[in-house]
């Protein structure tokens, strides 16, 4: 008996410890305006608030849970779980979804569907607390299941979309991309799996706290070094790709040869589509369209410069002698990841850098 108010005791702690951890998150996000993680960038102020207001939902997560591990009554403790269950679905699932809508900023997308979708669950709950049975907690179980099919599938052709536009406007996707999301799409579903597996053994209460902290501790990264993509919404949308004529295709091209390629302005670090339409005045759209026409993306547009680069002081450094290395050669040309520019060469070129210098030397 003594052995387990011991460790009751014990978990009782760590379970405090990990909501105090969600609140200390929650007013981090809110009230410190630098960022520890990354000092240099400016996260999305719509993603932080939303996040914060998730962990201040798993922090209440924790209180509205802990009476039942005072009761003695078994049917005591279930009412307990269904009156949790209710203020989960109303709160903790719905703003699971929001997070991961927030973290799309090709445009802001409505977040009151999260909620209506979490509302057939806390209607459910309902009903179980009024008539203190667990009849409908399979059906609940189920759609629990389907719904989060479904927003997998949403998320998944969401981020496609997503990873297109980043494409299209910008330059360096460092610390743009949520393929990442989905890792804390399999981080939520693992932890409302476990709370339903939960067989009142401490190793489950135990694995679902590891799992919210590891859960804090990501989106705290994630939120962190995420960028704020916030860029003026094209008031032309309707412009066809047809509509460009040929005259105003060779001016954008002579335009971008003259302000962006001779001062290889694309060595300049982040530039977006709409910096570089600014700066040789045309207009953001058309200038999107050209490249629509010439069948690329801003993205691989301005690698392919770089690349080039990278190769013309490749070639340079050998007929001067001088060693070099890939990466020092790629950091000159206008990339701040070595990684990002050993995909893009890759993909221009068909090999990687070090084969394609290997193979020069002969």
């Amino acid at each position: 008996m003594y052995e387990q108010i011991s460790e009751q005791t014990l978990y009782l702690m760590f379970y405090a410890v990990v909501a105090a951890m969600s609140m200390i998150a929650c007013c981090y996000l809110l009230f410190r305006r630098g960022n520890a993680f990354a000092p240099d960038i400016t996260s999305p102020v719509r993603l932080r608030q939303w996040t914060a207001a998730f962990f201040a939902a798993i922090a209440l997560c924790h209180l509205w849970y802990l009476p039942t591990y005072f009761l003695s009554s078994s049917s005591d403790m279930a009412q307990g779980y269904r009156i949790a269950a209710l203020f989960d679905s109303m709160t903790v699932i719905p703003l699971t979804i929001v997070v991961l809508l927030a973290m799309l900023q090709d445009r802001k997308r409505p977040l009151w569907p999260a909620f209506v979708m979490a509302a057939p669950l806390a209607v459910g709950a309902a009903w179980c607390i009024a008539s203190h049975s667990e009849d409908l907690l399979p059906m609940l179980f189920v759609y629990f299941l389907l719904m989060w099919l479904g927003v997998i599938i949403y998320m998944v052709c969401a981020i496609r979309q997503y990873g297109r536009w980043l494409r299209d406007n910008y330059a360096d996707l460092e610390h743009k991309e949520i393929r990442q999301g989905f890792v804390v799409m399999a981080i939520f579903f693992l932890v409302y799996a476990i709370y339903s597996l939960d067989s009142g053994e401490l190793i489950y209460e135990y694995a679902t706290e590891v799992f919210n902290i590891v859960l804090i501790c990501y989106l705290l990264w994630r939120v962190e070094t995420l960028s704020d993509l916030s860029i003026p919404t094209l008031s032309d949308k309707s412009i066809a790709v047809d509509d460009l004529s040929l005259s105003i295709r060779n001016k954008i091209g002579s335009l971008l040869k003259q302000h962006c390629e001779e001062p290889q302005l694309y060595l300049q670090y982040d530039i977006s589509i709409s910096q570089l339409a600014k700066k040789i005045g045309i207009n953001r759209s058309y200038l999107s369209k050209h490249f629509a026409l010439q069948g690329i993306t801003y993205n691989a547009y301005i690698n392919g410069l770089r690349i080039q680069h990278f190769i013309n002081l490749y070639h340079e450094a050998v007929v001067n002698h001088q060693p070099v290395t890939a990466q020092q050669l790629a950091y000159e040309s206008g990339f701040r990841s070595y990684s990002t520019f050993s995909a893009a060469f890759k993909h221009v070129i068909g090999m990687t850098a070090t084969e394609w210098m290997r193979l020069s030397e002969k």
